[in-house]
């Protein structure tokens, strides 16, 4: 029995009618995989499997997702950050909350886990789609066992995010970073030459209204601030006053990313 696959026209124009036949036979099928978006087993024995293509200026990489998480199609990417895409969405097996690139930052004295709020934040009167980082515990340098306090901030000061002191005020654009979004759904923020510095274990749900802002202003605003200085906010409006609160009390960096993928 040929396996239940979907091809999108869009991924049969890219891969071409033999490889989409050969899919669709069974010929170069696969007998299982993770799905790209929930990341749970798949069989396309079993169950409809989606084909996704991501693409990049010199390679191309086809994977497969539930078709009941997302549909066939083609999603673009810099070259760069289809090598973060791979490693973020099909890499090694992560823990069970998104951590820490531990080559980045360690925990102190347990491993941090990286809270990702996601929302609509008012700049000079406009809508912009933002991201607000704030770790489960202090933060020390690799290799030290938090003696010098929390180093948060200035590791982050270090790689290029600036203090805010006005949430009113567009953060500067840090360069080689960017935030990773394939099919409508939040995967990673990714650092130059697309190595993944936070990544989800599964992908990040974004409203209608995040994602259509994000499509349209190809940036998002990335806000970061020490354990405690944030908090779980259940409205966007509680959220900015939060940030206004940090940001007053100097304990937020911010920087603009340009958007990779849909």
């Amino acid at each position: 029995m040929p396996p239940m696959l979907d091809v999108s026209e869009d991924v049969r124009a890219e891969i071409g009618d033999e490889e989409a036949d050969r899919l669709l036979a069974g010929d170069s099928a696969p007998g299982s995989y993770d799905c790209t978006s929930c990341r749970t087993p798949g069989d396309p024995e079993q169950e409809r499997t989606s084909t996704v293509l991501f693409v990049g200026e010199e390679t191309a990489v086809l994977a497969f997702a539930h078709a009941s998480c997302i549909p066939s199609q083609v999603v673009q990417l810099a070259e760069d950050q289809l090598q973060g895409a791979v490693r973020s969405i099909t890499g090694a097996p992560q823990a069970a909350s998104p951590t820490v690139d531990p080559a980045s930052l360690d925990a102190a004295p347990n491993q941090a886990v990286l809270g990702v709020t996601s929302g609509l934040i008012l700049v000079n009167g406009d809508l912009h789609p933002a991201l607000v980082v704030e770790p489960t515990a202090p933060i020390a340098r690799p290799g030290t066992t938090g003696g010098d306090g929390d180093e948060f901030l200035p590791l982050l000061m270090e790689q290029g995010f600036a203090p805010i002191h006005d949430v009113n005020r567009l953060p500067a654009p840090l360069p080689g970073w960017s935030v990773l979004l394939a099919m409508g759904k939040l995967h990673a923020i990714l650092q130059a030459g697309g190595v993944a510095w936070w990544q989800a274990h599964q992908a990040l749900q974004v409203t209608e209204g995040w994602r259509t802002a994000a499509n349209k202003s190809k940036t998002v605003l990335v806000f970061a601030a020490p354990v405690g200085a944030i908090g779980q906010q259940p409205r966007e409006d509680l959220l900015r006053d939060a940030l206004e609160k940090a940001a007053a009390r100097g304990l937020l960096v911010a920087a603009a990313m340009p958007l990779a993928g849909t």
